[in-house]
């Protein structure tokens, strides 16, 4: 397995914070070796300590992790446990399958891409700001494409209306010159994260922040501007300014699960005024003394983000309860197993 990062390294340069060192225990001081997951495949982990980078195979007994997460180690680097995260980045998986997908933990700064070409879409923006805001990490939009927009302004315009206090970036992901602004959030120790569709130009924007290809591009479809989809795994790569760059795979389905703070932070306008409606239980749609609709009719505000608001309210909670009815089925499952194998050790007991 070939090294993605030169050794040594210090623990700080991974990303190592105050946060993680508060979770220590006076004996976890001697003994144990720090690992950060730097990359996630379907065969097992790739674990980087301030020594050596190495494969940590899947296991039925260690806990879900993804790329980013720090585990203890013992001195043959066998996991001793999973350290809390400051930050999860979690969906629904894709397909009708009930299940949770990590995406990546302790992620400091995400920058939500999104074409200015036909990919331009608010409602995908405000999904994503979702996703960034309940995890509780800093989101910086970054609208790619700029050279071939003819309405570059106008669109930016259009995303800083969704919020007042959002940080936007307007890039060509192949001029280095443009991407001056983002190196800032790129420090020593910060791990930066990507999100966008697939087509947008992530891996051409990782490319140039790199200064070198660490993500293979595909060609853009003619038709319909979307690209093709080129990221296959999760990984970590350390970027010339010092931080750590992690790229996702484009992600075509982005479902909510237990996202109400993430909901509350990026429509804030609208729960405002749906805390402002007479009745609690107002289905803000013929109800008197709705605010919403009234802020609709008096074009204070979009009907697009209404609408978007409650699409994925009603999205989140949907497989929020789906998750929590899988849990449940699980926990009573397991019970069930347990009673039987414990039956089973008693009549070989000959109890």
């Amino acid at each position: 397995m070939s090294s993605i990062f030169t050794h040594p390294i210090s623990i700080n340069e991974l990303g190592w914070k105050t946060f993680f060192q508060q979770q220590l225990t006076l004996e976890e001081y001697d003994g144990i070796v720090l690992g950060r997951v730097i990359a996630h495949h379907r065969s097992g982990y790739v674990v980087c300590t301030e020594q050596q980078e190495f494969h940590l195979e899947h296991h039925i007994h260690y806990p879900q992790m993804t790329v980013g997460d720090w585990i203890l180690l013992d001195e043959q680097h066998r996991l001793l446990r999973l350290l809390d995260r400051r930050s999860l980045f979690s969906r629904k998986a894709p397909g009708s399958k009930v299940d949770e997908q990590f995406i990546a933990a302790n992620v400091d700064t995400v920058f939500i891409v999104c074409s200015l070409n036909y990919d331009f879409n608010l409602s995908r923006i405000e999904r994503y700001l979702t996703l960034v805001n309940e995890a509780r990490s800093e989101a910086v939009i970054v609208l790619t494409k700029a050279d071939l927009c003819n309405d570059v302004d106008d669109k930016r315009q259009q995303v800083q209306a969704l919020d007042p206090f959002l940080i936007i970036e307007t890039v060509n992901a192949l001029d280095s010159d443009t991407l001056q602004g983002l190196r800032s959030w790129c420090g020593k120790g910060q791990t930066v994260a990507f999100m966008g569709s697939s087509g947008v130009g992530k891996s051409t924007l990782v490319n140039t922040l790199m200064d070198g290809q660490t993500q293979a591009t595909g060609s853009i479809r003619e038709d319909d501007s979307k690209g093709r989809h080129t990221t296959t795994s999760r990984s970590m790569h350390k970027m010339p300014e010092g931080g750590l760059l992690l790229d996702t795979p484009g992600m075509r389905e982005i479902q909510l699960t237990a996202s109400e703070e993430g909901l509350a932070e990026t429509f804030s306008d609208v729960e405002l005024l749906v805390e402002q409606c007479r009745f609690s239980d107002c289905q803000h749609t013929n109800e008197p003394g709705c605010a919403v609709r009234k802020a609709l009719e008096n074009g204070d505000i979009d009907a697009r983000r209404v609408d978007n608001y409650f699409k994925l309210m009603r999205e989140q909670a949907r497989n929020s309860a789906s998750l929590a009815e899988k849990r449940s089925n699980d926990k009573q499952l397991g019970k069930f197993y347990r009673s039987v194998q414990s039956e089973s050790r008693h009549r070989k007991k000959g109890y």
